[in-house]
């Protein structure tokens, strides 16, 4: 098995990137969304907080009833039990990643992490 994998982002509607990079840490997902769609479902979690990160285009997020406009460079953190459901705007389509990782499970960050060569 090789220790990288690569894959391009195409304009699929969802794509979780454990299938196609063979994921352990986290679950990724790359989203696109057409002007005036929306998933059609509201979620929540169980143990995983998620990070979205707004690629392209203009949406709204609906969290736990509140209403949230977002944009190209916009990132939000959403606790597990936040009721949530993402939608583009109606005049724009939206592309958005989603980083789902477990609740308070990062032991180490970049800087204790990494191991620098000379």
């Amino acid at each position: 098995m090789s220790k990288f994998s690569k894959w391009n982002a195409k304009q699929d509607p969802r794509t979780e990137l454990h299938d196609v990079l063979g994921l352990t840490g986290a679950e990724v997902s790359i989203n696109n969304l057409p002007a005036g769609v929306g998933v059609p479902f509201v979620h929540y979690h169980k143990k995983n907080e998620e990070i979205y990160i707004a690629l392209s285009g203009n949406g709204t997020a609906v969290l736990d009833g509140e209403k949230i406009e977002f944009s190209e460079g916009d990132v939000i953190k959403v606790a597990p039990s936040v009721k949530r459901q993402f939608s583009a705007s109606s005049d724009s389509p939206v592309s958005y990643a989603c980083i789902q990782v477990r609740e308070n499970s990062l032991e180490e960050y970049t800087g204790a992490d990494a191991v620098m060569e000379k």
